[in-house]
């Protein structure tokens, strides 16, 4: 089998800028892109490793490599918060290496393999970006709920939306949206709440439930209005109020 050091040396460096700018992008870092370029330069030594037949030896030169990456691009934040980074280099350089082999490119020849690695790596490190992005503002949001009534335990997952400004016309309590016709239909003493949408006023099928404990905070009679559709956010019961917390 033929290497090519040069192409290989160049690979790496563009794979390792990638990865380093990706892990600066989820962790918040805020690096000039000449650390970048200089760390990504060190993860090119790498290439060279290819000549080590010992796989501890290899193991062990590559987690150093990351190690001096991360204080090179980063700076030194303390051996727990330069672990953690090399961590998260590591978990993002095995995403991208699990999608690569899904695709096969270890099958097509060499110059198909490298124009694939170039083109493939900034598109999989940019979704996956975009997801983890996505994943952390709706876990920032997410809540464990229960909900008392009459006797009764309801554990729903719930989410805070900005967006939701619905109180009670009357006496101007924060109102929450549940979806749940289970709940619903175990409910009485109903009160309607008009609403004002973009295009008309309408009115909302309202409850005063006994306590809604989220995540061990007590709220004692909250109002619950009931939506007539899905909430469409992955498993999420129930819009919170941004006032009830």
């Amino acid at each position: 089998m033929i290497i090519y050091l040069d192409l290989l040396f160049i690979l790496n460096v563009w794979i390792d800028l990638l990865l380093i700018i990706t892990c600066n992008i989820i962790l918040k870092y805020d690096t000039s892109y000449t650390k970048i370029i200089f760390g990504a330069l060190i993860g090119g030594i790498s290439t060279f490793c290819v000549f080590i037949s010992n796989d501890f030896i290899l193991i062990f030169l590559k987690i150093i490599i990351s190690f001096i990456i991360q204080i090179v691009v980063n700076g030194f934040k303390g051996l727990k918060t330069t672990i953690e980074n090399v961590i998260y280099y590591y978990f993002v350089n095995i995403i991208l290496a699990g999608t690569l082999y899904m695709f096969r490119i270890d099958q097509l020849n060499l110059f198909q393999s490298y124009l694939s690695l170039f083109i493939l790596t900034p598109l999989i490190l940019m979704i996956y970006n975009k997801k983890i992005k996505k994943l952390n503002l709706y876990y920032k949001e997410r809540y464990n709920v229960q909900i008392k009534y009459k006797n009764k335990n309801y554990n729903l997952n719930a989410y805070v939306d900005t967006g939701n400004k619905l109180y009670d016309q009357f006496k101007k309590r924060p109102i929450s949206i549940l979806y749940n016709k289970k709940i619903e239909n175990n409910c009485d003493n109903f009160f309607f709440v008009p609403i004002q949408t973009a295009n008309s006023i309408s009115t909302i099928k309202c409850i005063k439930v006994d306590q809604m404990i989220i995540e061990g905070k007590i709220i004692k009679n909250p109002i619950i209005g009931f939506s007539k559709q899905k909430i469409n956010i992955q498993d999420i019961d129930m819009i919170l109020h941004k006032d009830i917390l």
